[in-house]
């Protein structure tokens, strides 16, 4: 017999108490369903309780799942194909997202299909606010979150892309550099502190070569190469995009060069330390030359592209190879072209075109 009101069966028999128990357990494994579903995700409905009830739920639905397996792949790729700064951009923008659903809807984490136009917007939002983080530092952390999406929907776990109506938007920034005085200044400085000499010894090696801080690190001596005229070149390929960068060594790099050799252990080229500890110490060197700059080591790849190549004549074309940039638009971007080189041209134009031209009396 069936109790309708209860949902249980009556009596004490072996059978009815056999299926009491079955759906005592059935209700017990729904409820906890229910919760799980309730913790992760903005809502619950029948349908997904009835998949995970079914065993029907796949774990790919979930973007920080989703997360941790991509930056678990970046991780195993750290030192060849990308750099520990990426990877910990990423490790900070799962971190991020975290704490902003447990914030903003009390989830740890939500279904890929659940993210929309209006979640995207909520997260920018408490980027700017919580985190005061600026324009472009948030469009940052958005394009990374757009990466994994794309994974999600290339795998066909989603179908609808939820950036699609979304613009990420950046501000127009200036690429800060060092002019040639203050260039100057840090090169003829005799330090005291040996490691605040070193580190202006890597940071001018850049600023004549041109290399980011993750390939400066991965310098070895195999990296220097004589060319067939004789000249040294350094010579390797780019951690950040794996363009294959070559670049002459002038006179600076090559002083540096020497002034290592053979200190080193396992064919090193320079005594590299820490990207933060680097810039740390940079911070050092500027207030002692008198720079009111933030000084940073990237600085040193903008210095060579503006002040040590473009304004010294050298093609935007020549400057991208060296670089190792993919697409000439970038060094559009990280060359500045100074005041002085304006100037110098328009003064050799003047003299070129000197007498051609009048204007009717």
């Amino acid at each position: 017999e069936w109790n309708p009101q209860a949902g249980r069966a009556i009596g004490k028999t072996a059978s009815a108490q056999q299926l009491n128990g079955l759906l005592d357990n059935f209700r017990a494994s729904i409820t906890q369903h229910f919760r799980d579903i309730s913790d992760r995700e903005a809502s619950v409905t029948a349908e997904k309780i009835r998949n995970a009830f079914l065993g029907l739920q796949t774990r790919n639905d979930l973007l920080l799942e989703l997360f941790d397996r991509h930056n678990k792949s970046l991780e195993v790729q750290i030192g060849k194909d990308v750099s520990r700064d990426t990877h910990q951009k990423y490790v900070r923008t799962r971190m991020r997202l975290e704490e902003f659903m447990k914030r903003q809807y009390n989830i740890s984490d939500i279904n890929l299909k659940e993210i929309n136009h209006s979640f995207l917007s909520d997260f920018e939002v408490f980027l700017k606010t919580i985190h005061s983080c600026g324009q472009n530092t948030t469009a940052k952390f958005m394009q990374r979150l757009r990466t994994v999406v794309l994974i999600a929907k290339s795998n066909g776990w989603i179908h609808a892309d939820p950036y699609a109506n979304y613009k990420i938007h950046r501000e127009k920034t200036e690429r800060d550099f060092l002019t040639e005085q203050e260039l100057g200044s840090i090169l003829q400085k005799k330090f005291t502190i040996k490691r605040l000499e070193q580190v202006r010894d890597i940071f001018t090696f850049s600023c004549f070569t041109g290399l980011a801080y993750i390939d400066v690190f991965n310098l070895r001596e195999n990296n220097i190469r004589t060319v067939s005229d004789g000249s040294l070149w350094v010579i390797g390929k780019r951690v950040k995009t794996g363009v294959s960068y070559r670049v002459p060594l002038l006179d600076i790099p090559k002083m540096v060069i020497a002034k290592y050799k053979g200190t080193l252990p396992d064919g090193e080229l320079l005594p590299i330390i820490s990207n933060q500890k680097m810039n740390a110490y940079l911070k050092e060197i500027a207030d002692i030359c008198q720079i009111d700059k933030n000084l940073s080591f990237h600085m040193s790849r903008h210095t060579f592209a503006t002040t040590v190549c473009l304004s010294q004549g050298v093609p935007i074309e020549t400057l991208s190879q060296m670089l190792g940039h993919q697409d000439i638009t970038t060094t559009q971007i990280y060359a500045k072209v100074t005041r002085t080189k304006i100037n110098e041209d328009m003064t050799n134009l003047a003299k070129q075109i000197e007498g051609k031209y009048e204007l009717a009396k």
